[in-house]
């Protein structure tokens, strides 16, 4: 058989579909906290200080392990780090199971009940106390393990997709964040309305084990790879030559392991991508750990109240991580190159976002309007993620992939450090002051800030990166 004219096959979009799974869990996993917060506020006396305080711990851990997990996965290549990676923040999920139970064997308290009637405000302090440092542990070993789902992600993309459908692909394998986060909300309450809410980290935990022993059988590099033919590795290998040869003809060595985080900074080309993610990658966290917690504080719905606009707002935002992704190619077919292409559709990509400075203005008509207007910016935001990531494939070799979207990642934790915290803290002195901003008082006052700036932070970003790289500039001196 004439090898030129074989049909290619698509194993890629098995591989595609295998990091779409993996990212789904990895939301799932994420957001269950979230959504059980009114139900723990409750038994464990937290504020939104405290809760803002879990969460901010868990992305700045998050931050520094996105740092070193890069550059573990270019050490020890994608299918042992992306192991790895699933393997321990699955266990780091089921063990928010046993923080109840550490928080009562610490304070002598019997069961949940007893926390929950707890009066006085030494005992109540204590079980805040107790109970936030037992979730940051958990949420600390969830954020280590989490940290490589995208350097592993985006590296098995780079290995099994040219770079015209990069974005595209990870456009597809980042809309698991929209479906994780689709599911979580009409599964997660329910579970823990039936069996408690330690089920349900337990059992969200066990699928990512599921997913663990799929990917020892999945995958293999392409080159490696039995179950694809020539005409695909082909067409995966068809713009290699820039990744394989340095602008003198020199082959680049593929010793990811000898490039230093202080090489890497060297490059404006790093330091555009890092802050793009710190300006607006807290403003996707801040939506998925806040949103139920603004449903309770500005419309009082709690539990399986909240399961229904949660979902549909991350149903939404599933169009905007997959047709995001493939928008730049319009403007690439017509000519543009695929950084100038990926800039001018994340510019028009930034502008959707200030529909979120009407979620309050608005909200008075129902908490309906709110949520759509969110979901547009979170599903712009999708669309934003899958192309800023794919800037590191178009400027940077493979061997240098992982670890440049770990600073890039460990920058994008920092931001949503500083936005989890500011939040939690913004919300609790805007409800005991009763501040006022915009005509609303209290709580209302306080998101209506928050919003604000998770309305502008995209053309900002996208201003800092355009100006640091106005053009196409590939890194070709590695």
């Amino acid at each position: 058989m004439n090898k030129s004219n074989e049909k290619m096959t698509r194993y890629r979009w098995l591989i595609c579909s295998m990091l779409f799974f993996a990212t789904t869990v990895n939301y799932l996993d994420r957001q269950v906290l979230s959504l059980l917060q009114p139900m723990l506020e409750e038994e464990f006396h937290w504020t939104d200080n405290d809760y803002g305080t879990i969460t901010a711990i868990f992305s700045l851990f998050y931050a520094v392990s996105m740092l070193f997990a890069g550059r573990f996965v270019d050490r020890i290549g994608t299918k042992k780090g992306y192991a790895w990676s699933i393997a321990v923040w699955s266990l780091g999920a089921g063990l928010h199971a046993v923080c109840g139970v550490v928080t009562e064997r610490w304070t002598g308290l019997e069961n949940a009940e007893a926390l929950r009637l707890a009066q006085g405000a030494d005992i109540v302090s204590q079980i805040a106390v107790v109970s936030v440092t037992a979730f940051i542990v958990c949420r600390c070993v969830l954020a280590l393990g989490e940290a490589g789902n995208f350097p592993a992600a985006i590296k098995a993309t780079a290995e099994y997709f040219p770079k015209k459908d990069r974005a595209f692909a990870t456009g597809i394998f980042n809309s698991g964040a929209n479906v994780g986060a689709i599911v979580a909300p009409l599964t997660v309450p329910l579970m823990a309305e039936l069996w408690g809410w330690e089920a349900a980290f337990v059992i969200v935990g066990l699928i990512g084990f599921v997913w663990l022993g799929l990917w020892t059988f999945v995958y293999r590099k392409p080159e490696e790879n039995t179950r694809m033919n020539e005409a695909e590795r082909a067409y995966i290998e068809q713009d290699a030559a820039p990744d394989a040869a340095r602008t003198d003809g020199s082959a680049v060595p593929d010793e990811a392991g000898k490039l230093s985080f202080l090489q890497c900074l060297r490059y404006r080309q790093t330091w555009a991508f890092a802050f793009g993610k710190f300006m607006t990658d807290g403003v996707w966290w801040f939506f998925l750990f806040w949103t139920p917690a603004y449903l309770k504080a500005q419309y009082d719905m709690v539990g399986t109240q909240i399961a229904l606009p949660i979902a549909v707002l991350y149903t939404i935002t599933v169009a905007g991580s997959v047709f995001g992704g493939k928008f730049p190619t319009y403007f690439i077919d017509r000519g543009m190159n695929p950084y100038a292409g990926r800039m001018r559709a994340m510019f028009i990509i930034a502008l959707f976002p200030l529909v979120v400075l009407l979620a309050q203005p608005l909200g008075y008509m129902g908490y309906w309007v709110p949520i759509l207007l969110i979901s547009v910016g979170a599903s712009a935001h999708q669309a934003w993620s899958a192309n800023i990531f794919s800037t590191v494939g178009d400027m940077f070799p493979k061997q240098a992939i992982a670890t440049i979207t770990g600073i890039g990642g460990m920058a994008g934790g920092l931001g949503s450090v500083f936005i989890q915290k500011g939040a939690g803290a913004l919300f609790t002195y805007s409800d005991e002051t009763n501040l006022v901003f915009m005509g609303f008082e209290g709580k209302p006052a306080g998101y209506a800030i928050a919003f604000i700036f998770c309305a502008v932070a995209y053309i900002v970003a996208w201003c800092v990166m355009r100006t640091l790289v106005p053009k196409y500039e590939p890194i070709s001196d590695l």
